[in-house]
Parts: C-alpha cells; structure tokens; sequence
C-alpha cells in the first residue's frame, strides 16, 4: 500500500504539492476531506473546525496528556473532539487503500503503515510571496507572517503531543522539499519518480 505523508510550513506549498503528487501518482489526496469528514461527525462549522485545528492547543490540555487519546475522548472539548476525530478520520482513510495526507500529525498517527513521509520547507520571503499571491483577504507582509509563525509554531506543537520526534527534523522524514523559488509543480515529475522508486523497494 501507497502511503504518503505531507507536513509542511505555512506558505510552503505543501498543500498544492501533496494534490499535484496524488494526481500524478493517481492516487487520492486528503486534506480539506479531512476536515470535511469531522463536519460530518460533530455537525460543526468547516471553517470553525479548520480554526480550531490550527489554533493554540497548549491552552486546551497539558502536554502530560500527549498521545493518549483515549484520556483526550475525555474532555467535554470542541478541540480536542476534532484532534481525536482527526486521527479516526486518517487512519479509516488510510486503511481504504493508496492516498496523500497532508498535514494534521498523519506521519505520526500512521507510523505502524510505514508511510513514506515529506516535509516541505521554504524561505521566509518565498512563503510571504507565495501567500501575498494566493490571498483572498488582502493581508500585507507583516499580517502574514504573524499568522506563519503562529500557524507553524501550533504545528509543531500538536506534533510533540503525538511524538517525541520533532515536527521538521530532517531525520524525522524520507524527504525534506525546498519550495524557495521553485514553481510546485515543476517539482511533481522527480518526486513521482522517486516515490515510486522508494515503493518498489520497500
């Protein structure tokens, strides 16, 4: 079985990357479905939940609780419902067959599949530009990069309560992609080859 991991940083373009692979690999994507799927469980606002899903989860429960979602099932929270329904969702998608998962702690809640797991990265001025292109609300530079701190930072944060391994630790990861400068989908065609290559021989 197929199975790929996508985190990455804010403004990266992990999020178009983790499409365009599935296509060229044709195979699906989850992503938005992911969110969409936690919809249909607590009959929650999308936009609500993917807030939720990226805000500040230190102040929702004490990194004590770390993995064990069965204490977190606990806890009359909108939060920590979607972050235990998150990990239902992925790993019910997951066992359905080949796909791409981007983002949500899937390289570590699906370890035990053995994933081929990716990080996308970029420099600062290289998400800030890809963001300014891709803004529906106008933000100017330091609005962006205030809400990429605060995004990654949560990021890494969700990832050390799942794992002891650190969110974007290049040993942590089968693949680390530099987006700086680069046009997403000028990259598809050697990381398709490449994946495919690294399937064959696991």
């Amino acid at each position: 079985m197929r199975i790929i991991t996508i985190e990455r940083e804010f403004g990266s373009g992990g999020r178009e990357l983790g499409k365009r692979l599935a296509d060229s690999l044709g195979i699906p994507c989850y992503d938005q479905e992911l969110i969409d799927e936690v919809v249909k469980l607590h009959n929650l606002n999308p936009e609500y939940i993917e807030h939720i899903s990226e805000s500040d989860i230190r102040t929702v429960y004490p990194r004590t609780i770390g993995h064990r979602f069965s204490s977190m099932r606990a806890v009359a929270n909108d939060s920590i419902k979607v972050a235990a329904s998150q990990k239902k969702v992925i790993e019910r998608l997951a066992s359905q067959g080949d796909c791409v998962l981007v983002g949500r702690g899937a390289d570590v809640i699906l370890k035990d599949q053995k994933p081929f797991r990716i990080f996308v990265y970029a420099d600062q001025v290289s998400k800030i530009d890809r963001c300014l292109t891709r803004s529906e609300k106008g933000e100017n530079k330091n609005e962006i990069l205030r809400q990429m701190k605060r995004i990654d930072k949560n990021r890494e944060i969700y990832h050390e309560l799942l794992s002891d391994t650190k969110w974007g630790g290049k040993e942590n990861y089968h693949l680390c992609v530099n987006t700086s400068g680069q046009e997403i989908k000028s990259l598809v065609p050697a990381l398709t080859s490449y994946i495919e290559q690294w399937f064959q021989n696991h």
